[in-house]
């Protein structure tokens, strides 16, 4: 290459370089892609976000459904001495059977009105039969009839309601009602004129006769010259008959009437007279507004579902279970607004007491009808003393038999 060439091809690059320094390319504006590339991204973060969220879910389906597989089904049963209706003590324990029937893997059936006797142990028979993995008998009257049945069915679980008898594969269960029948007591004592209480009572059994002794001694706390004026009927469920007994206590100026059967006979007599009424097992207070006062009531669900889970889980024991107020098994009703505030204020400071255990219904001095000293000063009945209850205390007027 000659030096002419050379120089020419020189100064050529030199005007190109010129050019290219006299005039730059405009640099691109990025910030439209960094805004497009921003949001995307926050999409894509909320689209992650969202499917974390559904895929918790989904775990959480998968959990429960997990936990539903491995849940045993029970088929319960349950044994009533009287109808359901619409109040009393069937109604009360049928209001129980309803509160696990929700429950996950849980079927109940009844057979209500069912005679204490061959024929409860047939009805409990045919349950067992059919497989039923857990049966509640709720009769005092059932008690020897379904120990008879559970040791012919070992696999299944029996639950008697107010006795005493156990086996391997049997247990009892009752609450602590004498708790709420003081609290009644403390009502009808307050709300009495002429100081005699009228008690329309069902069979003289402990169960029965420390309630009244009970309610006895929560009157003669707020009215120590009250008489409790006690009439058998030997039923359970008999309105004519129960109705009858309540008269026959009202003719002989009882102005309180309270009760332990299941139909509102009492009540209804107690109103027709113009006199007040306790109700018992359930609020009685529509069958007779003007006269019911309050009821100690039932509250099964709670209890009956804790037993569900136990023999469910494998924990069931055999043994008496006995709650009380605290465990909310037994309770009273709302006090009608016939009760002055102070006697309901009254009322709830004892129960509160009660449940906190800082009151013992059965606290010596405590005597019988003939003033003989069955529970010294300072001294609170045993749970055997209760249980085996047959005596009455002083101010009771009636006999055990």
């Amino acid at each position: 290459m000659n030096y002419r060439k050379l120089l020419m091809l020189c100064l050529a690059l030199t005007a190109v370089c010129f050019l290219l320094i006299a005039c730059p390319e405009k640099p691109e504006d990025m910030t439209p892609k960094v805004e497009r590339l921003e949001k995307e991204n926050a999409e894509l973060k909320q689209t992650v976000e969202q499917l974390q969220k559904e895929n918790d879910e989904l775990k959480q389906q998968l959990k429960e459904l997990a936990v539903k597989m491995e849940v045993k089904e029970l088929q319960v049963g349950f044994v009533y001495v009287s109808p359901i209706g619409d109040a009393g003590w069937s109604y009360a324990h049928d209001k129980g059977r309803l509160f696990i029937d929700k429950m996950d893997g849980v079927t109940t059936s009844y057979v209500e009105s069912v005679p204490e006797g061959p024929d409860s142990e047939r009805v409990m028979l045919n349950m067992a039969r059919k497989n039923y993995d857990l049966i509640f008998a709720t009769s005092f009257g059932y008690m020897d009839p379904m120990l008879k049945v559970a040791k012919k069915f070992p696999q299944a679980t029996f639950m008697h309601c107010s006795g005493f008898k156990k086996s391997e594969n049997m247990g009892n269960y009752f609450g602590r009602m004498y708790q709420a029948r003081y609290l009644s007591g403390i009502v009808a004592g307050a709300m009495t004129k002429n100081n005699t209480l009228g008690y329309v009572a069902a069979f003289p059994i402990p169960e029965v006769i420390r309630g009244i002794n009970a309610f006895t001694l929560g009157a003669q706390s707020v009215n120590p010259d009250v008489q409790v004026r006690v009439v058998w009927t030997k039923t359970w469920y008999d309105p004519a008959t129960e109705k009858e007994a309540a008269k026959s206590l009202l003719d002989v100026g009882a102005d309180v009437i309270a009760q332990h059967q299941d139909s509102p006979g009492p009540q209804e007599a107690a109103q027709e007279k113009g006199v007040y009424s306790i109700g018992y097992n359930s609020d009685m207070s529509a069958f007779a507004p003007k006269a019911h006062l309050c009821a100690p009531v039932w509250n099964w669900g709670p209890f009956y579902a804790e037993i569900v889970e136990a023999v469910r889980n494998g924990t069931w024991e055999s043994k008496a279970y006995w709650y009380g107020l605290e465990n909310g098994i037994v309770d009273l009703s709302p006090m009608s607004a016939m009760v002055p505030a102070d006697v309901q204020a009254k009322v709830m400071t004892e129960k509160e007491a009660i449940k906190e255990g800082t009151k013992k219904v059965f606290t010596g001095p405590v005597k019988d009808q003939a003033g003989q000293v069955k529970i010294a000063a300072g001294k609170t009945g045993s749970d055997g003393e209760l249980l085996g209850m047959n005596w009455f205390v002083e101010g009771v007027i009636g006999t055990t038999q």
